[in-house]
């Protein structure tokens, strides 16, 4: 029988052993770093501002498994959208993976869905939400290291 959990699983696992959007990015209008102290996860994101719109971005680093995954499927997300668009969507996200996610319309986060099973397993959830965390100082124009301590 079809498992959804099993679907999601699939996704984390293709995510982490083949990460979209990997690698440094040449001459990005903003990088910001970030990591989690607790479970080692560190990463750079980069990001091509075209006005207001993200036309493109990538990250490197290492981290766990969840961290990799969830970089992953945000740089996917996020080609393409204002920076609007993407603090609606780092809401929405961060609701899923810290509350019952009863509020969130799941349908509209499409594969970062798969990651609402990390509000289980409160240290996971700083694995996944590092790369938002960043993504959403980025846009704010800071400049400072990220932590989620």
């Amino acid at each position: 029988m079809f498992d959804l959990k099993d679907l999601y699983q699939e996704v984390i696992i293709d995510h982490n052993r083949s990460p979209r959007n990997f690698g440094k990015m040449d001459s990005p209008d903003r990088t910001l770093e970030g990591f989690n102290p607790l479970c080692g996860d560190r990463l750079t994101l980069y990001l091509k501002m075209g006005g207001e719109q993200i036309d493109d971005i990538s990250f490197d680093g290492s981290g766990c498994a969840i961290s990799v995954a969830s970089a992953s499927m945000m740089t996917d997300a996020m080609k393409g959208k204002t920076a609007k668009e993407a603090e609606e969507i780092f809401n929405n996200f961060h609701e899923l993976v810290t509350t019952d996610g009863s509020n969130v319309d799941s349908d509209k986060l499409g594969k970062l869905a798969a990651l609402a099973g990390v509000r289980e397993y409160p240290t996971r959830v700083k694995c996944a939400t590092l790369c938002w965390h960043t993504l959403h100082s980025a846009l704010e124009g800071e400049q400072t290291p990220i932590s989620t301590e």
